[in-house]
């Protein structure tokens, strides 16, 4: 008699025997017999396809039995069947844990027959997803229905205002699922992104102390979330997103129907018009959300045919393709090119154009959609079918990664026993089969999507290519000929220019080039070597450009971008022309070449919303647990703004002012998302901190900038002088199940902060972080109460650091910290002071800085440092400073700004020094802190020759006798 895995390929056979005996020690167990129809053969297929469904028949035989009692696995998974089974779990739950305890073990069995039929195929993908979305669907309700009954018995009943009828009545929270739940499409192993609402505002009752509802569906949603993603001795139910909702993580957990209106009608974003197209309502009170959704329908779906919706898509996909070579995740089935994602955008554009006008559009699940594109004729009908069959394909493929282990992932398998499994799962013969039909539909998708959707195609390079640049790049004219081609053609150090290649192309790296590789680089030198003839300087900028080129030869698909894209072969080129600072960094990162492919966005950088917007966007997929990618992400994101900054500034599009405003909105941006992601990773350990009243802290948590970047003067590698602060009670304690005091969850919220910001990565530091501003310096606690703050400031401080407040402000966090920080600054910087003692301070400090950092003053000085030395950059800022503290007492207006300029502006309008000085004060600072930006671009420092600026020092020099001296 043969073995049951007799039938499968040797590999899987073999490792199905292995873990044979750990199923069945002798006799069939129990669960087989207790359905019809199973055999041993079934047994072997489905552990040889599946770890997970191995160790949930190892480990949990008595749930697998009593699962297969419930329904053969021969027959469908359907709604009816959930609920009813959920519904027989419900039973023993008596209180909060043992109803995390029956949606996991409801989970445990679910997944083992949505898994099972799909892998074995005895479902198709249309049961599978359908199953999976009904799933989901049955715990988000089971589990809201039992917590909203227990939250009304604790706090009374949320009432209020029927949004519809206007009647008051009680309220009930909506969950609208997003994304793949909405479309019930989900995955067998996905996490859910979900949004919370309720109709209106009001407060409970029948509590013992009414509460407002906001409140109450906070806490509720609060409640949901842990009963759904909190990770236990028998695992989780789903991982949670709530990153969908309006204003992502910083935004309330649950807005009213109210709220979400006017989010979405004045300020939503394009991004999230494509989220709420398959915004479905999975539970709650079903009846109040239709109507939400009714008034949200005009967000989505424009009256008129919207066009706009093709470039918002083309950016989305822009900023996705980006993350797949970042990541390299070529091998990536939803985000790699032809992939489910492509799919999907090629179908949610005709929705989001036309959806207003064709409301057979107007649905979620996408092949419905497709069916509709076909009938309406807006897609061909081969189009349609070749799209039809790759997302079936790709939907099969994707649930087959993901039941082998039940786990989350759309990467293609490395390891030869998981390639197995896979080719046995999708029904080939073998891998290399498999892969073939994949490679097979992803290229026809990637075609459809780039006729549909991509953006234009680039014209390859017009200009004709002189056939010399080929010979002299492939060394087949002698060394003299080629100096002489070179310097015919403007490179103005040729032989430098000649070794140069020589040393690239005799380079091991190039010489163990794939033959793909070799070719591309050869396709690519040329090329790039005519474009350099359109620069001044050819030689010198070719040295530069030689980095980048060197970083990318074992990633030549960027040589492929800069071949086919003249614009962004052309903006290379040109800025590392002009600075081997840019040059450098896209040496270091490469993926900034794609911020060379729009011209326009490149020298316009966005403003702090749209900063805000592009982040939000780039991190919406990334978990907040993820610490290592949420780190490598933020980097690439500065370096990316920080590029189009320096490009603008080069090109001239920037003056000095608005190039420290947008490298300090870069900051304020980061810094803001780096409060919420290690907010979010110590409240998912610890809860949240709580208040005297029993209530949880919003974060109650304020990030203060220093230095530059309090004075809105940030540099191109500048660091960040920070202080933290918190407004929380420390003596009350975390509201988690692992709690600790606020004063030690604060402190270690800074050192998470320090961490994520300071850590060097593969891309680099953030950024450099001082913290000795803070109260006592060095020896002083990384976070303050804002009331020892106060202690401090008023009690120890040293009038240096009273001029240090002059330039500081809270740049993070929250709100009403920061509103109490900006406060207590003006009360301390309006204090009454001696004049003539601060003036004796002041000029001893500056005294001390100008021995200690400039440059030696003995006779003629060979270098002036524009910074540090007499009638510099610091001269001003503590005339400024100085004045600032003498006179805030009596005109309390001046401390409104922390910025030096507007600090010399409000100085001359309350008349402390005269208009005509704080004027030209203004212009001499912008000249020479302009000439340090500059410099900074072309690698140098902020010493130049002793002659410089000398009319710009003899003025300084004379406003520091008027001010300090007298």
């Amino acid at each position: 008699m043969s073995e049951p895995w007799s039938g499968l390929p040797k590999m899987l056979a073999d490792d199905v025997a292995a873990g044979w005996a750990s199923v069945f020690s002798g006799e069939a167990h129990p669960w087989m017999t207790a359905t019809a129809g199973l055999a041993e053969a079934d047994v072997a297929g489905a552990m040889a396809r599946s770890v997970f469904l191995k160790q949930t028949l190892e480990r949990h035989p008595d749930q697998v039995e009593a699962l297969v009692t419930s329904l053969s696995l021969r027959e469908p998974t359907t709604d009816a069947y959930l609920r009813q089974r959920w519904q027989e779990h419900l039973e023993a739950v008596e209180d909060e844990p043992s109803l995390h305890k029956a949606l996991r073990q409801f989970r445990r069995e679910s997944q083992f027959r949505i898994i099972w039929r799909d892998l074995m195929r005895w479902a198709d993908m249309h049961e599978t997803v359908a199953a999976t979305s009904a799933f989901a669907d049955t715990c988000i309700q089971g589990a809201l229905d039992w917590l909203y009954r227990d939250a009304c018995e604790q706090a009374g009943t949320p009432w209020g205002k029927d949004p519809v009828t206007g009647e008051e009545g009680p309220q009930s929270m909506v969950v609208l699922g997003m994304g793949k739940l909405g479309g019930r499409e989900l995955n067998v192993s996905s996490d859910i992104d979900l949004i919370f609402a309720f109709p209106g505002k009001g407060e409970t009752r029948g509590g013992r102390r009414s509460l407002d509802n906001q409140q109450f569906f906070i806490r509720l949603g609060q409640r949901l979330i842990q009963a759904l993603d909190q990770i236990t001795a028998d695992g989780f139910v789903f991982r949670v997103d709530m990153r969908l909702r309006p204003y992502g993580q910083s935004g309330a957990l649950a807005l009213s129907f109210a709220a979400l209106e006017t989010y979405y009608q004045d300020q939503g974003r394009d991004w999230e018009r494509y989220a709420m197209v398959k915004a479905r309502v999975v539970a709650g009170d079903e009846k109040a959300g239709r109507a939400l959704m009714d008034s949200l329908r005009p967000f989505v779906y424009r009256k008129y045919v919207d066009f706009s919706a093709f470039e918002s898509l083309r950016s989305m996909k822009a900023m996705i393709s980006r993350e797949v070579r970042r990541k390299g995740l070529e091998n990536n089935i939803k985000l790699g090119s032809g992939g489910i994602r492509e799919i999907e955008f090629v179908v949610q554009a005709f929705q989001l154009i036309r959806g207003g006008r064709d409301r057979e559009l107007q649905q979620r699940e996408l092949l419905n959609v497709l069916k509709e594109l076909e009938e309406l004729e807006l897609l061909p009908s081969p189009v349609v079918k070749e799209l039809r069959a790759a997302y079936v394909f790709l939907r099969n493929l994707e649930h087959a990664l993901q039941g082998m282990e039940d786990k989350q992932t759309q990467l293609l398998p490395e390891d030869e026993l998981s390639q197995a499994r896979v080719a046995l799962i999708m029904g080939y013969d073998s891998w290399a089969d498999c892969l073939q039909e994949l490679d097979a539909h992803r290229e026809r998708v990637a075609q459809h999507f780039s006729d549909i959707i991509a953006t234009e195609e680039e014209e390859h390079d017009s200009a004709a290519l002189e056939e010399g640049w080929h010979e002299l790049w492939l060394a087949e004219m002698d060394d003299t000929a080629a100096g002489q081609w070179l310097a015919d053609h403007g490179y103005e150090a040729a032989e430098s220019s000649l070794a140069l290649l020589h040393d690239l192309r005799d380079s091991r790296t190039v010489q163990v080039m794939q033959t793909q590789g070799r070719k591309r680089l050869n396709q690519f030198m040329p090329v790039l070597l005519q474009a350099l003839t359109q620069v001044d300087a050819p030689s010198e900028t070719l040295g530069r450009v030689l980095q980048l080129v060197e970083a990318i030869l074992r990633r030549t698909a960027y040589m492929v971008l800069l071949l086919e894209n003249p614009g962004a072969r052309t903006q290379l080129v040109k800025l590392c022309s002009e600075s081997p600072w840019i040059a450098r960094q896209l040496a270091d990162t490469p993926l900034l070449l794609d911020e060379l492919l729009n011209a326009e966005s490149l020298y316009h950088p966005p403003a702090k919303e749209e900063l805000q917007d592009d982040l939000r966007q780039q991190m919406l997929r990334i978990p907040f647990e993820d610490l290592e990618e949420q780190m490598e992400s933020l980097r690439h994101f500065k370096k990316a703004h920080i590029l189009r900054v320096a490009a603008s500034e080069l090109k001239g599009t920037l003056p000095l002012m608005k190039v420290s405003d947008y490298l300090t909105w870069i900051a304020e941006v980061v810094l803001d998302h780096v409060v919420d992601v290690a907010f979010a990773n110590l409240v998912s350990r610890h809860g949240y901190p709580r208040r005297a009243d029993g209530s949880a802290c919003d974060t109650d948590f304020a990030i203060i900038g220093y230095g530059k970047l309090g004075g809105i003067e940030l540099g191109y590698t500048s660091d960040l002088d920070l202080v933290f602060v918190h407004n929380a009670d420390p003596e009350q304690a975390t509201d988690g199940d692992k709690p600790i005091d606020n004063a030690v969850f604060y402190t270690r919220l800074g050192q998470r902060i320090v961490h994520i910001l300071s850590t060097q990565t593969p891309s680099g530091q953030l950024y450099e972080v001082d913290m000795r501003l803070r109260p006592s310096g060095n020896s002083g606690l990384l976070v303050s109460t804002l009331q020892a703050f106060e202690k401090y400031q008023r009690n120890d401080a040293w009038t240096w650091e009273h001029q240090a407040l002059a330039r500081a402000r809270g740049v993070a966090g929250c709100g009403d910290t920061l509103a109490a920080f900006e406060s207590l600054r003006h009360d301390l910087l309006c204090q009454t002071r001696d004049r003539d003692a601060l003036r004796q301070e002041v000029v001893s400090m500056r005294e001390k800085m100008r021995s200690s950092l400039g440059t030696p003053e003995s006779g003629q000085q060979a270098t002036f440092h524009i910074k540090h030395d007499h009638g510099g950059i610091i001269d001003i800022e503590f005339m400024v400073q100085f004045l600032m503290l003498a006179n805030s007492c009596q005109h309390p207006e001046l401390t409104q700004w922390s910025d030096n300029i507007r600090q010399l502006e409000e100085l001359g309008r309350a008349g402390v020094i005269a208009v005509a000085d704080a004027e030209k004060l203004r212009e001499v600072y912008i000249t020479l802190r302009s000439t340090i930006h500059r410099r900074a671009l072309q690698n140098l420092n902020s010493q130049v020759e002793g002659d410089a600026f000398s009319e710009e020092r003899t003025y300084i020099r004379s406003m520091w006798e008027k001010v300090m001296l007298t």
